[in-house]
């Protein structure tokens, strides 16, 4: 018989689409920029953000040019898989486990955006890539201070099946 698996508690209810536009967006920024995954994020239904440590400050040709990787890379239909495996496990697959509390169980989720994105999450997603429409990055702006890119953007022609009731 299947040992049943425990994850931490998860508290927050995602609206699938646009969490998964989070990863793909991680993922541009790590391809096209060479940055780390986000430093902060705010993910709501209508609109969220993304904070990225940068130590150059981004232009708008930088913001259209992440807009567009992440819109090419959602057009392609791309599969959204799991697999369960443990902590130790998980190092194969070339993800950051910095951020586990040292309390967390040992089963991890690890959330695959086709072959473009790979990470640890047990956050709700779509089953595929195009169900979320179009990514628009409507503004950003940089901290120099702080060394932050900070992005915003909202979904356009997301499959209306989803909702966070």
């Amino acid at each position: 018989m299947a040992e049943k698996v425990h994850f931490n508690a998860h508290d927050k209810k995602e609206y699938p689409p646009m969490h998964t536009v989070e990863h793909v967006i991680n993922g541009a920024m790590v391809k096209l920029f060479g940055t780390g995954r986000s430093v902060g994020t705010h993910i709501e239904r209508m609109k969220s953000r993304m904070d990225f440590s940068v130590d150059w400050e981004p232009t708008d040709e930088d913001a259209q040019r992440l807009e567009d990787e992440v819109n090419a890379v959602l057009m392609q239909d791309l599969p959204v898989t799991f697999e369960v495996t443990t902590q130790a496990e998980a190092s194969k697959y070339g993800v950051d486990l910095s951020r586990i509390p040292e309390d967390a169980s040992q089963a991890v989720r690890i959330a695959k955006v086709g072959d473009y994105d790979t990470c640890l999450c047990i956050g709700d997603h779509v089953a595929s890539t195009k169900e979320c429409g179009r990514m628009v990055l409507y503004s950003h702006d940089y901290l120099p201070e702080k060394h932050r890119w900070r992005i915003r953007f909202k979904l356009e022609g997301e499959d209306p099946s989803y909702s966070i009731d």
